[in-house]
């Protein structure tokens, strides 16, 4: 089996294609790479530069008005209840702070001698190092760059072998989004600015250029100036006031400890660095060896019909780089584009859509052994929790925190837009909540359910005092919506506002069955969980309708759009546990049901709506259907550079795809571990290494013919469960420290 190991190029990243591009980032520095040969474009982001400061956005008129709104639900007068909620529910203002572009590093080389061949532009996924090098004139020309953790920069080393050297010019551009440019000492240059006003976000960025002995470097203008250098680097750093006050001393240190250090010395301890999560996972996929291929006409080749099961190998090592370099404790969580902006004002702001995006970004994390990628996500909801608190109780007059469907940089959970659709939803914080208990499902780690659980208690606090008890007993999210779907009415107009859905019930219960678990492991409120576990007996039961799909909604309702990106009633599914094909069959096969019938009508036609529906085909054991919505993925919503392909780019598609591979091979509940549950035909022999499973396994498979050969388990943490493949349960209890293989197991059960 071929070792999938780059992406690569046989041309540079067309100037205008910023999709073309290829990524580097160390969780809060970021850069696109475009690989120029007479100039060189690496657009660059810092993750905490958004579009301005906090604003209280909590509409004061909602309190007042929540019970008309939920009355003339009552009443089926949604139109008025619409109308309603569009005043008194909108933020105040309707908008949160957009994500942001740093800017460009521009390179100008100069007199590159002769005619240029044996062009290559490349991503090792070894090394998370983006090279370019070419052959100019007889001699070699090579650049590399990376983006280090462990030294805060994004460093860049210039080589050649030609005895002239190399000459360029540089400088750092913002168009007209910046306050001011020039030098920094003899050989750096800086770039500083504000956004949003005088509460905005102020910034700086610096780069550092160094040369050997016969180079000669200078700084003129904003521009860094390096001449017949056999070997130059450019040391890049940034910072903001989001962290700290003093921007321009914070990127001075960083740079000069970096000099100090020198090119090699980070080198080696952001290869080590980064080694150390990526080494954990490996996948091998047997196939045509295609490595030879470029990455884009090995992509073209697939959308022409033809199998590369190397490239899907390739796409899942890439998801979990992806993550690595996004995703790191004490950056920012992975937004719509995860780092990487190339706009001021991009689609959606590409902050934080909490209907789903966001959480999709993470269902790699645990199941591909990065649990360490995950603490972003876990810093924002603190971050989000204050303002939280304060949105429920301004809002809706109800203890707890709440969010709804959008976030920021700043924590913000006031309603985002004025989009009737998605804006008036008050599951975000719940969901996002749900994350805690994943974590603590697959590590078993207490000081962090400790930690983490007034997270928890408040998410369901809120939904004590908010839910509202209907005709039938049920108690019920009202207002709410179903995201992002629409439904006609009986005067044959379209409505989205409505008492209860699918989702909301599903999340909540989910959501108070982990608070609950989390009360007695923790051995603390037990009075609250007892009062929780009365309202999850409550909540209304997934139901399945008149066309054997699961219902949207707690009534009958027409879509008015049957091919609907979201397929939020599903939820339980994946990424919920409400529904598997062991447990509820008939909610399975209703589950199956409704997704024929969504598919037919033309879904799964947004990157991430596809990424969606392999993960449930994953969860009901169809690897076949989900092998060829992977293809789908690949065929229609795949970039050149791998990028999900929303449209436009959005790094969701791409988390939610290398789950459902993980998934496909080894899923798992708190008690029981499914090997090659969703193996597909294709995928004929194959082996993948340290995927994790609930109750801190992880698991060692290879397969040949479609039949498991070999399959070992490490305890991360003593562990009694059930190993299940193919019809056979094995029960195993294996001490923390120990390892099984799929044999052996009848022996220490």
């Amino acid at each position: 089996m071929s070792k999938e190991s780059a992406l690569w190029y046989k041309s540079p990243a067309h100037p205008s294609k910023w999709s073309e591009a290829l990524p580097v980032g160390n969780g809060r520095l970021g850069a696109m790479v475009f690989g120029g040969v007479n100039t060189e474009r690496i657009q660059l982001n810092e993750d905490t530069l958004w579009s301005g400061g906090y604003r209280n956005r909590n509409n004061p008129d909602a309190k007042g008005n929540i019970d008309k709104i939920r009355e003339l639900l009552k009443q089926g007068n949604v139109h008025d209840a619409e109308q309603l909620s569009r005043y008194a529910l909108a933020g105040t203002p309707e908008y949160q702070r957009a994500y942001q572009t740093l800017g460009d590093l521009q390179i100008l080389f100069h007199d590159m001698p002769g005619d240029i061949c044996d062009y290559r532009r490349s991503l090792c996924l070894d090394t998370a190092i983006v090279s370019v090098e070419f052959n100019a004139g007889g001699y070699l020309y090579k650049r590399d760059v990376l983006a280090s953790a462990p030294a805060g920069v994004i460093a860049i080393k210039f080589t050649t072998n030609n005895p002239s050297g190399l000459s360029f010019d540089a400088r750092l551009t913002r168009g007209r989004y910046s306050n001011c440019t020039g030098s920094h000492g003899k050989n750096a240059i800086f770039m500083n600015g504000v956004n949003g006003g005088h509460d905005g976000i102020s910034f700086h960025c610096l780069a550092s250029g160094h040369a050997d002995a016969d180079g000669d470097i200078e700084v003129v203008g904003e521009y860094l100036i390096i001449r017949n250098a056999r070997e130059a680097y450019i040391y890049i750093t940034a910072a903001t006031s989001f962290k700290h006050s003093n921007t321009l001393d914070v990127c001075s240190e960083t740079n000069n400890a970096a000099a100090n250090k020198g090119y090699t010395s980070i080198l080696h301890e952001h290869i080590q660095d980064y080694q150390a999560l990526e080494s954990r996972v490996t996948l091998s996929l047997e196939g045509e060896n295609t490595t030879h291929l470029p990455t884009d006409e090995r992509l073209q080749k697939v959308k022409s019909g033809t199998a590369d099961p190397g490239l899907t190998a390739l796409y899942f090592r890439f998801g979990r780089y992806l993550l690595i370099s996004c995703s790191r404790t004490g950056s920012l969580p992975a937004n719509l584009q995860g780092l990487w902006c190339n706009d001021f004002l991009p689609p959606w702001d590409s902050k934080y859509t909490i209907n789903i995006n966001t959480q999709m970004n993470y269902w790699p994390a645990e199941i591909c052994n990065l649990t360490e990628c995950h603490n972003p996500l876990f810093e924002h909801l603190w971050r989000m929790h204050p303002r939280g608190t304060i949105t429920a109780t301004e809002m809706y007059n109800a203890r707890g925190f709440v969010a709804h469907h959008n976030t920021d940089i700043w924590g913000d959970t006031a309603p985002q837009d004025s989009y009737i659709a998605a804006t008036y939803w008050v599951m975000g914080a719940a969901w996002l909540c749900l994350h805690i208990w994943e974590h603590y499902e697959y590590t078993l780690d207490k000081d962090f359910l400790a930690a983490h659980f007034g997270l928890l208690k408040d998410a369901c606090m809120f939904f004590v005092d908010f839910l509202v008890e209907n005709e039938q007993g049920e108690l019920i999210v009202s207002p709410t919506v179903s995201p992002e779907n629409t439904y006609k009415l009986a005067n044959g107009k379209n409505g989205t506002l409505c008492e209860g859905c699918a989702m909301d019930g599903q999340i909540l219960a989910e959501l108070f069955a982990a608070c609950e678990k989390a009360c007695d492991i923790l051995n603390q409120d037990t009075g609250f969980a007892s009062t929780i576990a009365t309202m999850r007996s409550k909540l209304p039961p997934t139901r399945v309708g008149k066309n054997g799909g699961i219902m949207e909604w707690l009534t009958e309702k027409e879509e008015a759009e049957p091919g609907h990106r979201h397929m939020s009633h599903l939820f339980a599914l994946f990424p919920g546990n409400g529904i598997t094909p062991e447990t509820t069959p008939e909610l399975a096969e209703a589950a199956r049901t409704t997704l024929a019938l969504r598919l037919a009508s033309g879904g799964g036609h947004t990157g991430w709506s596809r990424a969606w529906i392999i993960n449930f085909l994953a969860k009901l054991g169809d690897g076949n259907g989900a092998y060829s919505h992977f293809n789908e993925l690949l065929c229609h919503s795949t970039l050149p550079n791998l990028f999900d392909d929303h449209p436009p780019f959005q790094i969701d598609g791409n988390f939610g795809a290398t789950a459902a591979i993980a998934h496909m091979l080894v899923s798992s509940s708190h008690n029981k571990v499914y090997l090659l549950k969703a193996l597909p035909e294709e995928w004929k022999q194959g082996s993948v290494n340290g995927l994790c499973a609930k109750g801190g396994l992880v698991v060692n498979l290879s397969w040949a013919n479609g039949k498991l050969t070999e399959a070992t388990f490490y305890a991360k943490h003593d562990y009694a469960g059930v190993i299940v493949y193919n019809g056979v349960q094995m029960p195993i209890k294996l001490p923390k420290g120990e390892t099984v293989s799929w044999g052996d197991i009848n022996k220490l059960s």
